[in-house]
Formats: structure tokens, C-alpha cells, sequence
């Protein structure tokens, strides 16, 4: 198993060891589930805000709750082991909820982070009210058009005659 990947626990110490030195935990989360570069350079620009960045996985179950019964295409695990190997990710957790609430509450990030297909206003308001309460920024970067892992699951699809 690789290093980077921890329980939500574990997560939660690590980031109030990087508080109380002072370091910046950058938090984000996804389904990433066939990583392609939209992704890659989402979480390359997501690093840039601080000095550790830590990734949320929906675990499998959640997946199939929000895309769908043929969803996910790989488990949490694999996902996770990918996200992991990226050098822009410091920290990999799989969560089993829909929403990340809970584990953003348990981890209290510096700085949330979320792509373009979001803004501040549309992001779910539990999750919003649980950023503001422990006074992360929230940070949307832009949306990288042409990417999309439904897109590309979709081009895998025969054409139905």
C-alpha cells in the first residue's frame, strides 16, 4: 500500500500537525474515477495554494449514488493508489459518504478546493456551512474544457445501430 494513503484519522491528525507548524493544508475531493489530464492539472493548480495538498476519494458506494449503477469503472482502492502517485498529491483518503461534511469537518482544512463546474454559491450549503465555521478559504479553479471522464466513458460506448 502506498504511503500516501491514509484513513480519515490519521488525516485528520496530519493536518492539525501541519496547523501547528504553521504549514497550509489544501484539501480537495472527487470521484476521480478513470484520472485523465483535466485532472492532472486540477490538481497540480489545487498544490499551488499551499504547502500540503490532501485528496478526498468517494468510495465506491457513494460513486454509484452519484453517477450511476455502472459507476465506478475502478474502486476506491485503485483510484486511490493512482491519486497517490501523482506528485502534486501529498495525501489520499477514501471517504464513504455522498457529501465530504463530515470529513471536511474532522480534517479542517486551510483551503477547499473545487473546479470550475462549481462556484462558491452552488457548492452543497452543508458543506458550505462547514467550510465558512472553520474558516477555510474556498477556492474554484477553472474548469478545463474538453475533459470529462463521462464524456470519455461515453466515447468507449458502441454506437447503438
Amino acid at each position: 500500500m502506498n504511503e500516501k494513503i491514509i484513513d480519515v484519522q490519521n488525516l485528520a491528525d496530519r493536518a492539525r500537525e501541519f496547523r501547528e507548524t504553521g504549514k497550509k493544508l489544501v484539501f480537495t475531493n472527487g470521484c476521480f474515477d478513470l484520472l485523465h489530464v483535466g485532472h492532472v492539472r486540477y490538481l497540480a493548480d489545487a498544490r499551488a495554494w499551499g504547502d500540503v495538498l490532501a485528496v478526498g476519494v468517494n468510495g465506491d458506494e457513494s460513486v454509484r449514488t452519484l453517477k450511476g449503477a455502472n459507476r465506478p469503472i475502478n474502486s476506491e482502492h485503485d483510484r486511490a493508489e493512482v491519486l497517490a502517485a501523482l506528485a502534486s498529491v501529498d495525501l489520499v483518503t477514501v471517504f464513504p459518504d455522498v457529501r465530504v461534511t463530515r470529513l471536511l469537518a474532522t480534517v479542517r482544512p486551510d483551503v477547499y478546493v473545487k473546479g470550475g463546474d462549481y462556484t462558491p454559491e452552488t457548492l452543497n450549503p452543508e458543506e458550505r456551512a462547514i467550510l465558512d465555521e472553520i474558516g477555510a478559504e474556498i477556492r474554484i479553479i477553472p474548469f478545463q474544457p474538453g475533459y470529462s471522464t463521462s464524456r470519455i466513458i461515453g466515447q468507449l460506448r458502441p454506437a447503438r445501430p
